[in-house]
Parts: structure tokens; C-alpha cells; sequence
């Protein structure tokens, strides 16, 4: 049996207010090709499906045209477990319908632990599979709130949830192997951070749970389990080298944080009780670039990129000593006629000077992201007359940033 794991597609995201659609779409197109040409029997999803809780319709096009696809390939199951950015509800409204295609949905915990422990039958009816397919387990899925408790009370409540749910899950899963038999193989799903795993800088993760990262020993996953599919983190990586216990990470890199990663999907194959895993590389779709340092350093590494004809969406972070005030209007004189854009720049330098204009003992910390922006229009000497409209400007944004964070969620 062959067995393709994926994960944090994270459909709908954009780069900075560019959209990725067509990356999106190229993906899918390419998972439906590796599906026909390894003919893949399973394909898990472990969470993360769209980057919203209240996905675009456009992005839910994706998802269910991916979905069509897959139930005309070779391919006889999906299993799709929700991630923290994830709806449950969105994702399970259509449960009923997409388990006639075989595409089995699980949202979010409920009364019955049946729920998440799915048998697969082959084309005979013979059943040939069992999948533990546990959602992200939210705070408030595991312990009451009691007045007074610490945040280590908190915490060691929250990893003693998580762990007794999926000792339930898996003592369930037992039980159908043994009424069916053990020669079944039993895969495990979750998406969580399991301790030991590796995050990338500024891949957009939030933290899991308040107070802590929550990390998850992957001693919960038991020797019977023949692979654990996991998702949440973007890094592909096995948990503290075990090589069955892994994450797939996410298909494209979510920001300039997870500029250079390679990419991939695991296909598992199972035979004879054993799993082998081998990743395959997803093509690089979009690629970012992030030029750091000071002006002869980005202009030699934009120099290097006209080179390679690149054709690349950018993020500058100017590190310089000196002031450069003018700095997008030479990035943009300078990539006029290329393949190259940037989308983001951070001009280091100009944030200091004016934080300098401060007392020796204030640091960045003391301050509120309003009086940073003040003390940068003082900085470049706007006139007064024009601060009291970029201030308007400048928290109609912020409030927009907090609107699409609150409804990531």
C-alpha cells in the first residue's frame, strides 16, 4: 500500500498583499500527477488546510476541485484532519457528501472517539487500513479553566488532555485490529508540535496553545503505529530521528523566513507489517529572496540576480550605517525591466535614528508601535501639518493587521 502525506497548504495566504493562487493551483496539479504516477492508494492532509478560518471561495474552489480530482485517480481514500487555522465546521459541513467519494473529514473532537478512528476498505470491500485521524485538540476541546491555577498548572493539565486523548484514540484502534486483524497496518495523524521538532524563522506559525508551545513528546504515538503523519510545522523533519514519525511541512514557503527551504511530500509504503518513507520534492513554484546587509551589499546581490535572469519577489532589510531615506526609490530604479519585485522593505537604520532621539536607557520595548511611527515621521521631518492624516492612515492599518489575525484564529 502506498501512502502520500501532506500538510499546511495553507490555501488563501498571501505574501505581503501578494496573492498565490496560481502557486496554489500548480501544487495541486502537481500532487494530482505524483498521485497518477505513483499510484497512491491513500492521501492524508494533516491540517492546516486553508490559511483562514473563513477561507476565499477561491481557495475553497482549490480544495474541492483537488478533491473531484482525486476521487477519478487510482487513489481509493483522502483523509483530511482541520489544523488550528482551520474552521472544524467549514471543513466538516460537506462530511456526508465527500464520504461518498471516500475523502473522510474530521473537524474537530467529539462525543465519540469512534469518530477519529477510521477503517479503510479496498475496492472489495476487505478492510486494509486504520488511520487515527486526530484534529488539532484546542485548549478548551481537554481541561475546564478553575480559578487561581498557575500557568504551569495550565500547561501540564493541557499535555496530560492531549495525552489521554490519544491513548483513547489509539486503545479504540486496538480494538478494531483486533476484530479484524492484526495485519492491518494502523497510521496515525495528528497536527500538534511535537517536541524536538524544528520551526523556521517567521513561517507564520502561531504558538498552539497559551503560555506555552505545548510541545508534545512523540512517546505518545505507540510502537504499533507503523507511521505517524503529523502537521503544523513548515520544516520537513522526523521527530527526534525516528524516521516513521514525521512531518511533511508545508508545500511552499510561507514567507521570506522559509526563503531557500526545500520543499517535499512523504510517500509511505507499507508492506509486510513495516513502513519505508522517501520524500519527494515539490518544485519550487515562487521563488523569494531575502537581501540583507548594507547598500554595496544589496546592490552586488541584486547585481548577481540580474545575472541569473532570476525572476523573484524580494524582501530588502537594510542594515547599513548610513541613512538612506531614498532607499525604495533606488531598489525600484535598480529592478526596473526585471523578473524581480520586492515586497517588503525594512530599513533598520532609519528605526534606530529614531529610537536615538530617545533617552539612552529607552529601548524599542518601551515603547508603543504609535510612538515608534511618531518618532519616524520626526526622524525624516514631515511637516505637522501632514502627521495627524499618516497617523489615521497608519492605525487603520494596524486594526486591519489585528481584524485578519483575530479571524486566523
Amino acid at each position: 500500500m502506498k501512502i502520500l502525506h501532506t500538510s499546511d497548504w495553507h490555501l488563501g495566504r498571501s505574501l505581503h498583499g501578494k496573492k498565490r493562487y496560481a502557486e496554489f493551483a500548480a501544487f495541486l496539479d502537481w500532487l494530482i500527477e505524483i498521485i497518477k504516477e505513483q499510484q497512491v492508494d491513500v492521501v492524508l492532509v494533516a491540517g492546516d488546510v486553508f490559511d483562514s478560518s473563513v477561507p476565499s471561495n477561491r481557495a475553497q474552489e482549490l480544495y474541492y476541485n483537488f478533491l473531484s480530482r482525486v476521487a477519478a485517480s487510482p487513489c481509493r481514500h483522502v483523509v483530511v484532519i482541520a489544523g488550528n487555522h482551520d474552521s472544524p465546521t467549514l471543513l466538516e459541513a460537506p462530511k456526508e457528501l465527500l464520504r461518498v467519494l471516500d475523502v473522510h473529514v474530521v473537524g474537530g473532537i467529539s462525543e465519540r472517539i469512534d469518530d477519529e478512528v477510521l477503517l479503510l476498505r479496498d475496492r472489495a470491500g476487505a478492510p486494509e487500513l486504520i488511520v487515527c485521524a486526530v484534529p488539532y485538540l484546542r485548549d478548551r476541546d481537554l481541561r475546564l479553566a478553575e480559578a487561581g491555577e498557575s500557568i504551569a498548572a495550565k500547561e501540564e493539565k493541557l499535555l496530560a488532555g492531549i495525552r489521554n486523548h490519544y491513548a483513547e484514540v489509539f486503545e479504540r484502534a486496538e480494538q478494531l485490529r483486533g476484530e479484524y486483524g492484526q495485519g492491518i497496518p494502523l497510521i496515525a495523524m495528528g497536527h500538534l508540535f511535537a517536541a524536538g521538532g524544528c520551526i523556521g524563522e517567521g513561517e507564520g506559525m502561531r504558538e498552539l496553545y497559551i503560555g506555552s508551545l505545548a510541545r508534545v513528546d512523540g512517546g505518545i504515538f505507540p510502537e504499533n503505529v507503523q507511521y505517524a503523519a503529523l502537521g503544523h510545522l513548515h520544516i520537513p523533519q522526523k521527530i527526534r530521528g525516528n524516521e516513521l514519525i514525521r512531518y511533511s511541512g508545508s508545500p511552499l514557503a510561507m514567507g521570506f523566513g522559509e526563503a531557500g527551504q526545500a520543499k517535499s511530500v512523504c510517500l509511505v509504503c507499507c508492506e509486510g507489517g513495516k513502513a519505508t518513507v522517501s520524500q519527494l520534492p515539490v518544485p519550487l513554484l515562487q521563488r523569494l529572496e531575502r537581501l540583507r546587509g548594507d547598500w554595496p551589499q544589496i546592490e552586488a546581490r541584486l547585481q548577481a540576480l540580474f545575472g541569473e535572469e532570476a525572476s523573484a519577489w524580494l524582501e530588502v532589510v537594510y542594515e547599513g550605517e548610513e541613512l538612506l531615506p531614498d532607499l525604495r526609490e533606488r531598489l525600484d530604479a535598480n529592478l526596473a525591466g526585471t523578473g524581480l519585485e520586492v515586497l517588503r522593505v525594512q530599513n533598520n537604520r532609519m528605526v534606530q535614528q529614531a529610537l536615538a532621539q530617545a533617552h539612552l536607557e529607552e529601548s524599542l520595548d518601551d515603547l508603543s508601535v504609535d510612538e515608534v511611527f511618531s518618532r519616524c515621521l520626526e526622524a525624516q521631518q514631515v511637516p505637522e501639518e501632514q502627521r495627524p492624516a499618516l497617523l489615521a492612515a497608519y492605525g487603520r492599518v494596524l486594526r486591519s493587521l489585528a481584524e485578519e489575525d483575530s479571524l486566523a484564529e
